[in-house]
């Protein structure tokens, strides 16, 4: 999905003027550009490392001029902050980044930042402050609340406009879903986190939802009541949510690559310690982690996710 030109996008509505909204493919985020009263803008988000240039290129034009003072990650994702190298080389700007995770941004600590274990790539980028829970972050007249939003990921926040009722939130809520729980892949419960968030969701004033993946939208509790569907049903089979899981980690590493040889993929397959773990956590299924790693592959290209051509795997 490429982002669309600001002269074909649809009309924004007035609780969301002053935002620009890059709507990005699944490979990265989208980006929240929160235009600025004269003291500069601030972007939410960068994207995945792989889309930096033209991040930066899209970021340009929606700034017209206007100076580019920081940037907020939500979270610390490969496709949530894959760009901040980038966009602070080009702008000069400050990083704000959630709570937790500081120290390991700091020291480079790919490990604690999920990027070894997930097999995910992210360009070494440093953070200036943190943006806290309960802290709220000015720009463009506004002021948005950061609030905790655990479950996907344990360190993220949302951000709320209690006066317009603007929500941007990450992957704590899509118009269809959430992001996958990446605790739960490791074998750390966070279904009842993720059920949480969605609560606090609903006791607030939302109007509108800007998603970390997905174009905005207004329908709250439609998406809500789709995201408890869909956290019921993976509470009630656990390892429904490890199989899509495992899917989603090699759907978003053939994203990044595009095609690779088969030998290649089960190289990468077999070396990453968040697919042994739900391999693991899964009862060892096929016997051989080559053997589940084919049965993914094979199940991704039914559903036209991945194609296959002899040798080679290619994302569709």
């Amino acid at each position: 999905m490429q982002p669309l030109p600001f002269d074909t996008a649809p009309p924004m509505p007035p609780a969301l003027h002053g935002l620009t909204i890059l709507e990005r493919g699944w490979l990265s985020s989208n980006n929240v550009l929160l235009h600025g009263d004269g003291s500069g803008a601030r972007l939410v988000d960068t994207s995945h490392v792989l889309h930096g240039a033209q991040t930066v290129a899209l970021l340009r034009r929606a700034l017209r001029g206007e100076p580019l003072v920081g940037i907020v990650n939500t979270h610390l994702h490969s496709d949530h902050c894959g760009g901040n190298a980038a966009v602070q080389r080009a702008f000069g700007c400050s990083i704000t980044i959630p709570p937790g995770l500081h120290a390991a941004v700091q020291d480079w600590d790919e490990q604690a930042l999920s990027y070894r274990p997930s097999g995910q790539s992210c360009e070494r980028f440093a953070a200036e402050a943190c943006l806290r829970p309960g802290q709220t972050l000015e720009a463009g007249g506004r002021r948005w609340q950061a609030l905790a939003a655990p479950g996907h990921d344990p360190h993220s926040i949302v951000l709320f406009d209690d006066r317009e009722g603007v929500l941007i939130s990450a992957d704590a809520l899509w118009e269809n879903g959430f992001g996958v729980v990446f605790p739960e892949l490791e074998g750390e419960a966070a279904f009842d986190e993720v059920a949480q968030v969605l609560d606090l969701i609903d006791r607030l004033d939302v109007r509108w939802v800007v998603p970390g993946h997905g174009a905005p939208f207004d329908d709250i509790a439609g998406a809500l009541r789709r995201a408890r569907r869909r956290l019921d049903r993976f509470r009630a089979d656990p390892t429904r949510h490890l199989w899509h899981g495992a899917k989603v980690l090699v759907k978003y590493h053939l994203l990044e690559e595009q095609q690779q040889s088969w030998s290649a993929f089960l190289d990468w397959f077999s070396a990453v310690e968040l697919c042994r773990s739900i391999w693991h956590g899964l009862g060892r299924p096929e016997g051989t982690m080559s053997a589940f790693g084919e049965r993914l592959i094979d199940e991704l290209v039914a559903t036209g996710a991945l194609a296959r051509r002899d040798d080679l795997l290619l994302n569709a």
